[in-house]
């Protein structure tokens, strides 16, 4: 890979150094709501064909077909969109309950009420608003006084007692009086697409916004922090494949579930190095016989295997990058062992060590904590 990247330098180039720092507006992905992130770069991507959409309240965007644009359901490349999707804009619209209590708090509040349960409630026990015994399965922690109305009785064990599943759907539906109602804020809305069409090609620039949410706000249209993950649909591909090295163990010992991989012979390391190699040069040469009869490419990459290298700009916070190295990291300390492949588990631990580097404090926590996330 080092070697095709020294003989095929990249040709995103840096540009516009007098935009870095300044900001955009951007938008949280959970609320909608807008916020502002600062541009940490402007990068030239090199000429591209381009497409034109439009939306029925007017707003155009001209953007490059592998281009994410935000929906109601999620990302979307442009190039995936038709006349009739919904996309997001800019627009205002009724603010958000704004609760006493932030969110994430409340949420950390009910999984430490969650973690008193089956100490503080009887295997049979009484709901203490209708008085009638049930089962422990049946019954939830309440905290008899409201969290929004004394923060400082929430993780006092002595206000909390037994509730009904009905009884405490019913509290805490009433627990939203206590909120106080916003009034109109900026956010952002669907709007249904109308046009879609070709615009030629020309130079292209990505923009690389700060986090957590690596949006902005295009001609009124809410789309990604430019490129994300190369698309074989829109563009052709480069001959960089994956083949292990001697640290690869090669033989799966076990049962599922349960495997265990040992180290391969000298003859199964260079068979699995030649067999691959062999396999990928005929598949890429298949792949560019393809192309060059006139043949899509999205239809031409169904030839290549999974071997091919796939570059892409991903983003996450702390908590969800935990999630991952518990699930894909094989580590001594974990409370809860993963059988990750190793191929995934290298990929995660190249994300620890700068994770580590950048959030130190946090990286011993979350190992402290059994490598489980808050």
């Amino acid at each position: 890979m080092a070697e095709f990247r020294e003989q095929h330098p990249g040709t995103r180039l840096r540009k516009l150094e007098s935009v870095r720092r300044d900001h955009v507006r951007c938008y949280d992905e959970e609320t909608l709501l807008a916020q502002r992130a600062r541009i940490v770069d402007v990068i030239q991507s090199g000429v591209k064909p381009l497409v034109r959409i439009t939306t029925a309240s007017g707003k155009v965007l001209r953007c490059t077909v592998d281009h994410a644009v935000f929906t109601p359901e999620g990302w979307c490349k442009a190039g995936e969109l038709a006349v009739g999707d919904a996309v997001m804009v800019a627009d205002t619209g009724p603010g958000p309950s704004e609760a006493p209590v932030p969110p994430g708090l409340r949420r950390g509040i009910g999984v430490w009420t969650a973690m008193q349960r089956e100490r503080l409630i009887k295997e049979v026990d009484t709901c203490h608003l209708c008085g009638r015994d049930f089962p422990r399965d049946q019954l939830a922690l309440d905290h008899v006084v409201p969290v929004a109305r004394d923060l400082v009785q929430a993780l006092d064990e002595r206000n909390l007692a037994p509730a009904c599943e009905p009884c405490h759907v019913t509290r805490s539906g009433g627990e939203q009086a206590l909120a106080r109602r916003a009034g109109k804020v900026a956010k952002t809305v669907p709007d249904r697409v109308v046009d879609i069409v070709d615009d030629g090609e020309e130079m292209t620039y990505d923009l690389s916004v700060e986090g957590p949410w690596h949006n902005f706000l295009a001609n009124g249209i809410v789309v990604h922090n430019s490129y994300n993950e190369e698309s074989g649909r829109y563009r052709e591909l480069q001959p960089v494949f994956y083949v292990p090295d001697e640290s690869r163990k090669l033989v799966q010992e076990g049962r599922p579930g349960k495997y265990r991989f040992v180290e391969g012979t000298a003859a199964q390391q260079e068979l699995v190095g030649r067999v691959m190699q062999d396999s990928y040069r005929q598949a890429y040469e298949a792949y560019q016989e393809m192309l060059a009869a006139g043949v899509a490419r999205e239809v031409a990459r169904s030839t290549l295997p999974v071997g091919l290298y796939s570059s892409m700009y991903a983003t996450c916070n702390a908590r969800s990058l935990m999630h991952f190295l518990g699930l894909r990291t094989q580590h001594e300390l974990a409370k809860v062992p993963s059988y990750p492949q190793r191929e995934i588990e290298m990929v995660g631990e190249k994300m620890e060590a700068e994770w580590a580097r950048l959030m130190p404090l946090t990286h011993a926590a979350f190992n402290a904590n059994g490598r489980v996330a808050p």
